[in-house]
């Protein structure tokens, strides 16, 4: 018999405890939350038998939240989906046992969880422990037994407030921006200031007015023959300022037949210290920027380092390590490194104000543990481990030591400078492999050395905007603005993606036409939440509940009365200064269909023409729409931008500079970046360059009909006139339309293994691959050997004919399997044995097979 009970989330994550736990625990997962507030699909679905204005109606509105805000915060919660055969089975156990402990993850929602499941489960509360562990490792998870607590309800409390501001936000505003704007559009406390940073990013390098600069470099060589390149940076004792070719021209004049000797020279030792081990934020950017992975990524794939007991908690913003993790850290640098790699005191980082001194900084639990068996773990979360376990050892090392050379020449009226660094100690770089490419350059050079004009070089530069957002730096934006915690950051910008405010393209964030228009009407109706310091004050509040320096229900009393003041204001009509409607633009642009005037709509797929008679009786109703293509979007595709010294057309009512779209070959319109509210468009029409889509028309391969261009929630794509057919076809990146769809083609001779099925050959994002033909009854997939695809070639569309006639084993026997590879979207072989990979591998290049070796 059981006598203790550890719940935690995460399945991973209570097979790792339970290793480290003995006979007298039984560990289960509750595999996240287990209840919430109610809205289940039963009353949503009751939305539908409601008007506008009923369902602000107080009654109707408590209902569909869970909470009411008029009577101190009463709240209903209820079971989530699913959940209930779990609850079940815990609560069974529950009454079996002497003690029940929570260990769910330390962070707030953590103890929001624990909380819950105290509340699920029932019965004597003095049976409910809560213990947290920064890390699932033996020695973590015999301390924290040892050191034993009760739930933090202020902690509690602080989740239920950020959940009850965010579920009054969304349910209060989301159907007015339905009502107003268009239907799917949705606001957030903290989504939405992400969604403005970029917005705020959009406009400011849209209006941005670049200017023409120049450098001036010289090319001089030493007597032994050494090339120095040196800077031109005052004249007349002031900074060179050059700002066309006119004034570089005459400088040029002026230094062409100058002597040149070495004025001054002054050597500086100076020291790189080592950057502070990852925080949550760091690392999204450190991964993003040497690992290409986006911020949903990274978190997937250190929650399961940190599940298998390989990383401490990835969820937190302090530079804290234990001294027992220093310890380990610095007798590592001892032994592999050297003496001399180890400062003589450990180096200790600052945190930031608000960060919580409890949690640690993100950090290998084991050391020694240089790299991880692919068998355990993929390949891309050793690539996270790796880099988390460089970040760590480095940042207990000694700082980098380097010669600072700065070179001056006075010549005339002119200054010249170079620099170079020298490393002599490489310290904590020889962890990060740092290079020093060009070294010793001036380290001969000494004052009153002549040196010898080779070649002026004169450099065109133009100001740029400040840079687009990535994800990365996205979130250390918010960051820095005080606005989410390491918890929500991944959440904040996979939300607002999802929803369309935001599209990516080539890593970079750029804000689409309605995410423009949403900031617009928040920040016009509800500046409070979409204001960076209301936001980060919130935040901090939230952080003052957890810590027991405020009551919680004050906070969100506050926070109702100001928000209910401007929604009552925006909710009224347009014209009694309530929140403006997206109403159409008309256009002088005839329908093709029947002749009636088309207009300019937007909605969360896009901007496109409308046919006026679209919103008729039935009879006399006209569903003609135009796509219309971006400029921005058709550059990207073309990789032309549009160059510096482009006159970009304005809008002559508010001055500012015009979204531009291609309707066809013939006609482009101008749209005021301030539509609807402000509806002056342009005309213009001529022969403009249109995207590869364009230029032909696409029939159907499956029923022949014409395709007709349209634009969904992830861009434009083809779809079949037929509305029987479905079929559709979607647009790459590169302008070009996909190749058609394979078609689910039966191999009944190929059994599943899991269930009485056959598999079909399908094709997906990832390639061609086998699923069962049940599907989704049965889910079973795989890749094909390609021994399989050899003896049914006759079954397969030419295109895959070279898969077939593939290599079936590789020099040692060992048979052969379909693999794709993402970079290149391309379908590769590679060989097995007893189911892992060898490291042998073929890719088809130039009509042959080319086989690689793994070294």
């Amino acid at each position: 018999m059981y006598k203790s009970l550890v719940i935690v989330e995460s399945p991973v994550k209570a097979k790792t405890i339970n290793q480290y736990l003995g006979d007298k625990y039984i560990v289960k997962s509750s595999i996240g939350h287990v209840r919430d507030l109610s809205s289940n699909q039963a009353k949503k679905r009751k939305n539908s038998k409601y008007s506008f204005s009923e369902y602000y109606e107080k009654k109707i509105l408590i209902q569909q939240m869970g909470i009411n805000p008029y009577k101190n915060w009463n709240v209903e919660y209820h079971i989530l989906p699913g959940k209930e055969k779990i609850i079940e089975e815990l609560k069974k156990i529950a009454n079996t046992v002497d003690y029940i402990y929570l260990a769910t993850d330390l962070d707030r929602e953590g103890e929001a969880i624990a909380w819950h499941l105290k509340e699920v489960i029932g019965g004597d509360s003095s049976k409910f422990i809560r213990v947290v562990f920064n890390e699932i490792t033996q020695h973590s998870i015999k301390k924290a037994f040892q050191n034993i607590g009760q739930i933090n309800m202020h902690r509690v409390y602080a989740q239920q407030a950020r959940r009850f501001m965010d579920r009054i936000v969304g349910y209060m505003i989301s159907p007015l921006l339905w009502g107003k704007i268009c239907r799917g559009l949705s606001a957030g406390r903290v989504q939405s200031v992400a969604v403005r940073i970029v917005v705020d990013r959009e406009d400011e390098i849209k209006n941005f007015v670049s200017k023409e600069y120049w450098k001036l470099n010289i090319n001089l060589i030493t007597s032994k023959k050494k090339n120095i390149m040196m800077e031109v940076t005052h004249y007349e004792n002031k900074i060179l300022t050059l700002n066309n070719k006119k004034q570089v021209n005459i400088m040029i004049e002026k230094l062409k037949n100058q002597s040149f000797f070495i004025t001054d020279r002054k050597d500086k030792i100076l020291y790189r210290k080592p950057t502070a081990p990852f925080i949550t934020s760091t690392l999204q950017q450190a991964s993003s920027l040497h690992l290409g992975f986006s911020v949903k990524k990274t978190m997937f794939l250190a929650q399961k380092l940190y599940e298998e007991g390989y990383i401490t908690y990835m969820r937190t913003d302090s530079c804290f390590l234990s001294s027992y993790a220093i310890k380990k850290a610095r007798n590592y640098i001892k032994y592999f490194y050297g003496a001399h790699f180890l400062p003589n005191i450990p180096n200790i980082y600052l945190n930031t104000k608000d960060a919580q001194e409890a949690h640690e900084a993100i950090r290998p639990t084991d050391i020694t543990i240089t790299t991880i068996d692919q068998d355990k773990i993929n390949s891309d979360a050793i690539k996270l481990y790796k880099l988390i376990w460089n970040q760590f050892i480095a940042c207990q090392m000694k700082p980098e030591k380097y010669k600072s050379i700065i070179i001056k020449v006075i010549v005339d009226k002119f200054i010249l400078h170079a620099s170079e660094n020298i490393t002599i100690f490489s310290g904590w770089t020889t962890v990060k492999k740092k290079l020093n490419l060009i070294q010793n350059q001036f380290e001969d050079l000494i004052v009153s050395e002549a040196l010898f004009l080779k070649k002026i070089l004169p450099i065109q530069t133009f100001t740029n905007p400040s840079p687009r957002f990535n994800e990365a730096s996205l979130v250390r934006e918010l960051e820095k603005k005080g606005i989410g915690r390491p918890s929500t950051y991944a959440s904040i910008i996979t939300k607002i993606k999802d929803k369309g405010y935001l599209k990516i393209q080539n890593k970079k964030l750029y804000a689409t036409k309605i995410g423009r228009i949403l900031i617009t009407q928040l920040k016009k109706y509800f500046t409070d939440l979409v204001d960076y310091d209301f936001t980060a004050r919130m935040e901090k509040k939230l952080d003052q509940i957890s810590d027991n320096k405020i009551f919680w229900k004050n906070v969100l009393n506050v926070f109702f009365k100001n928000f209910l003041k401007q929604f009552e204001q925006a909710k009224k009509p347009s014209e009694e200064g309530g929140m403006e409607n997206n109403t159409i633009i008309l256009t002088d642009i005839n329908c093709c269909n029947c002749n009636k005037k088309m207009g300019i709509k937007h909605a969360i797929t896009g901007v496109f023409l409308s046919c006026s008679g679209y919103n008729l009786k039935s009879k006399d109703r006209c569903k003609h729409t135009i796509n219309l293509i971006s400029s921005n979007d058709f550059n990207f595709i073309k990789k032309k931008y549009v160059t510096k010294k482009e006159i970009k057309r304005k809008c002559e009512k508010c001055n500012i500079i015009m979204d531009d779209y291609l309707i066809n070959k013939n006609l482009k319109i101008y749209i005021c970046s301030n539509s609807p509210t402000c509806i002056v468009y342009y005309i213009e029409k001529g022969k403009f360059d249109s995207p590869v889509y364009l230029s032909k028309k696409l029939y159907c391969e499956k029923c022949k009909n014409h395709m007709l261009l349209k634009t969904g929630k992830f861009g434009k794509f083809f779809m079949c006139v037929n509305q029987a057919c479905k079929n559709t076809r979607k647009i790459l990146s590169n302008g070009k339309v996909s190749e058609p769809k394979l078609e689910p083609i039966p191999f009944k001779d190929i059994l599943c293994d899991k269930s009485d099925t056959w598999f079909v050959l399908r094709e997906g994002i990832s390639g061609i691959f086998f699923a069962a033909h049940t599907f989704p009854k049965s889910r079973e997939t795989r890749s094909p050997f390609v021994e399989e695809l050899a003896k049914f070639k006759h079954l397969l569309p030419t295109k895959l004919h070279y898969l077939a006639d593939a290599p079936k084993i590789d020099e040692k026997g060992n048979k052969t399997i379909i693999c794709f590879d993402k970079l290149s979207k391309k379908q590769y072989i590679a060989s097995k044995k007893e189911g892992k990979f060898t490291g042998w591998s073929a890719f088809f290049i130039k009509n042959q097979w080319f086989i690689s070796k793994k070294s």
